[in-house]
């Protein structure tokens, strides 16, 4: 019996080590990339708005035939 509870005990523990590194290991992989993006990473295209969508759309069709 005491032995079982050695090895539950040991299984615990290492599962809470596996866990633990893994956090760990996000934690520092986010971080990681947070650093390796540049300074223009935060400027997007800016999305058309639904008035030109809606002039490209008849101009496409027109094409089309």
């Amino acid at each position: 019996m005491e032995t079982m509870l050695g090895f539950v005990g040991l299984v615990i523990t290492t599962l809470v080590a596996l866990f633990s590194a893994l956090a760990l290991q996000t934690l520092l992989l986010r971080a990681a990339f947070a650093l390796m993006q540049p300074a223009t990473a935060n400027r997007r295209i800016p999305q058309p708005v639904v008035e030109h969508v809606a002039q490209l759309v008849p101009r496409a069709v027109s094409r089309a035939h």
